[in-house]
Order: structure tokens, then C-alpha cells, then sequence
């Protein structure tokens, strides 16, 4: 399950951003994960909560952003949809290669932390 080694990067980059307001508890990290990044959202959520258990940012949230990858056969000039289970990158109507944009994304959009010595959440963010 590599979602792990990605949790991992995840985590630590949230708690650099942390670190650059001083110390804090994360409570929510925000990903975007592109359809094409071979990335399974629930497997993250569940590393996320394996690797904060125990520790001092045990609680926080992992929330994913989902975005679909986009097919366009230049040839018909019409948007295709994925066959299902398979990312063929041939249009299924003319044979010709489809023009497939988005759905790689991998990226830290937000963290929200709890700064130290402050009560209630949602009292520090930082936009990755």
C-alpha cells in the first residue's frame, strides 16, 4: 500500500507548514488527488489515521479533493468518456488518440492547526 509513503510526505510537509507559525496540532490537511494518480482516497484517509494515532496530532483529518482527468478526441471534436476499469487513451468511436487533461494531481491545498496554548480549533492555517 503505498498511500502509506504518500501519507507520510503529506504529514510532513503539514508539519513544516506547522512549524513555520511556530508549534501547533494539525487538525485538518487538505489534498487534492487526481483520478490518473493511482492514489485510492479511502486508502490515504486510513494511512493518515495509522500514522497519527498515538502521536500529538492524533484526531486530525485528511480530507481529499477528488479531480477527474478529461478525454477530448481532437478528430470528433467531442468530449469521451473512460471505459469503465481502463484508461485507453484511443477514442472508442474513431480510434484516434484522445487529448486526456487533469486527474494527476497531487497537492497539499491546506492545513489548518491549532497553535500551541490556544483552545477551540480552527485558530491557525496555512494554505500549502
Amino acid at each position: 500500500m503505498h498511500e502509506l509513503s504518500i501519507a507520510e510526505e503529506i504529514y510532513r510537509a503539514s508539519r513544516a507548514a506547522v512549524a513555520g507559525h511556530g508549534a501547533g496540532r494539525l487538525e485538518c490537511v487538505t489534498v487534492a488527488v487526481g483520478e490518473l494518480a493511482a492514489i485510492e482516497p479511502d486508502l490515504l484517509k486510513f494511512a493518515w489515521q495509522a500514522l497519527t494515532e498515538g502521536g500529538p496530532d492524533v484526531g486530525s483529518t485528511l480530507e481529499v479533493e477528488w479531480h477527474a482527468a478529461h478525454q477530448f478526441c481532437v478528430a470528433c471534436d467531442a468530449d469521451k468518456p473512460r471505459s469503465d476499469g481502463t484508461w485507453l487513451r484511443l477514442c472508442p468511436d474513431c480510434g484516434r488518440p484522445l487529448n486526456v487533461t487533469g486527474g494527476m494531481e497531487l497537492d497539499l491545498l491546506h492545513v489548518t492547526f491549532l497553535p500551541d496554548g490556544h483552545e477551540g480549533a480552527g485558530e491557525g492555517s496555512d494554505d500549502g
